[in-house]
């Protein structure tokens, strides 16, 4: 059977590009990497110390509906931290950034901080157990 090593990029559909692309440098510790453009759309690339690569892209199509996780396609989209402590840290810095977030939640699969983006598409942190 082929193989793969894992998840090479998230691309999200987004109403607001430069928004967006603030959003995630700025809370995330994203940095933009690249701007591509195609038929119908705009897209910005950036990239996460870690290596994980996200893309943003807004569609000219788009009618502006903010995310909707009951429609199919992408529910939440989780980070991996390391620690708890690291959820903690994560936490006070959300709040700093103005970031309405839940608390920290405890699962039996491990800790999980779950918050929004500009797009209302929930976005995790968790450290698995």
């Amino acid at each position: 059977m082929p193989g793969h090593t894992g998840f090479s990029h998230v691309s999200l559909s987004v109403t607001d590009l430069a928004e967006s692309v603030r959003w995630y440098t700025e809370v995330l510790d994203f940095a933009e990497l690249t701007a591509m453009e195609g038929h119908g759309y705009e897209e910005r690339i950036c990239v996460h110390p870690s290596g994980f690569a996200l893309g943003l892209q807004q569609h000219e199509a788009n009618d502006g509906a903010t995310f909707d996780p009951a429609r199919t396609g992408l529910d939440h989209l989780s980070f991996a931290v390391a620690d708890r402590a690291e959820l903690d840290s994560w936490t006070a810095r959300l709040a700093a950034h103005g970031v309405k977030h839940s608390p920290i939640a405890e699962t039996p699969f491990g800790a999980v901080l779950c918050f929004r983006d500009p797009d209302d598409i929930q976005l995790e942190l968790f450290c698995m157990a």
